[in-house]
């Protein structure tokens, strides 16, 4: 089973290369979705969120308010440390089991894991392909500001949040330049598939 991770900083067309590889059949496993799954409501670690951080970045109809634990860790390494102790392992744990899961359905399935942090959480994994997805700093702003709505320093903040394009394109195995047209970001996530798909 290929097992692939797909990275890119934000608005950096990952999520349309991830479509396009399912349309070829890939199993796509989301990291941000199991964030959410992994903190819903009564779970374990939306609990110790709460111990950690205090009953105001739950909502009053016990979900985590995404918005207050967002404020409570910003720009603050420390805090994002020890939120990324709690859900990072129960990530971890749950990507694996869906990795198998799907394994398990299909012997020869291409599994295509769509991971925003790889560098700053996975990147030792044994991943067979790195995949980065890579658009210009300035480009991956105007999408930001333009297509998302967000003010131009929140902009700024969320791209300086994240780790450099130089890191992420430093651990590639193969780059999609995102940059230019639709058609040009499927014709390269096509030439992908015909590297990794099963022969």
């Amino acid at each position: 089973m290929p097992l692939i991770a797909l990275t890119g900083g934000i608005a950096s067309g990952k999520s349309t290369i991830a479509r396009r590889l399912a349309e070829h059949g890939a199993v796509i496993v989301d990291a941000d979705q199991i964030v959410r799954d992994v903190q819903s409501p009564g779970s374990p670690v939306l609990h110790r969120i709460a111990e950690e951080f205090g009953a105001d970045v739950i909502t009053a109809d016990g979900a985590l308010d995404r918005a207050a634990l967002g404020a409570a860790v910003f720009g603050d390494p420390e805090r994002l440390a020890q939120l990324n102790a709690i859900v990072h392992p129960a990530v971890r744990a749950e990507s694996q089991r869906r990795f198998e899961e799907a394994l398990s359905a299909d012997a020869g399935a291409v599994v295509v894991y769509d991971v925003p942090l790889l560098v700053e959480a996975r990147v030792d994994d044994p991943w067979d392909t790195i995949v980065v997805a890579h658009a210009p700093q300035a480009e991956r702003r105007r999408r930001l500001i333009e297509i998302r709505g967000m003010d131009a320093t929140a902009a700024d903040a969320r791209i300086a949040a994240q780790v450099s394009d130089e890191q992420r394109l430093a651990i590639a195995d193969a780059v999609i330049d995102t940059a230019g047209t639709i058609a040009e970001t499927h014709a390269q996530t096509d030439a992908l598939w015909e590297r990794i798909r099963p022969r």
